[in-house]
């Protein structure tokens, strides 16, 4: 996990960075422990995106699997955000 998330911030609570917002989405599985999954959504209407993403670790803890799937939606966020080698701006 790159992306720290401050000590006061639920990791269930949205985040919004920039355009992006994200959400933690942790799901019990059947054998007691948790599924990471995050939601990243932009735009609004009828031109909003939202791409779920589901990581094939499992937690201990819906916190765990929580703070996990947050961290990996900001780090897609800012890769997302970084200039393309190939198109320089």
């Amino acid at each position: 996990m790159s992306a720290g998330l401050p000590r006061t911030l639920s990791s269930t609570a949205p985040l919004t960075l920039g355009r992006y917002r994200i959400s933690a989405n942790p799901r019990a599985m059947a054998c007691g422990r948790f599924a990471a999954f995050v939601s990243i959504a932009s735009g609004s209407g009828s031109a909003c995106t939202d791409r779920v993403m589901r990581f094939t670790e499992d937690f201990p803890t819906h916190e765990a699997a929580a703070r996990y799937a947050l961290a990996q939606g900001i780090d897609w966020v800012r890769d997302a955000a970084r200039p393309s080698p190939l198109y320089p701006n």
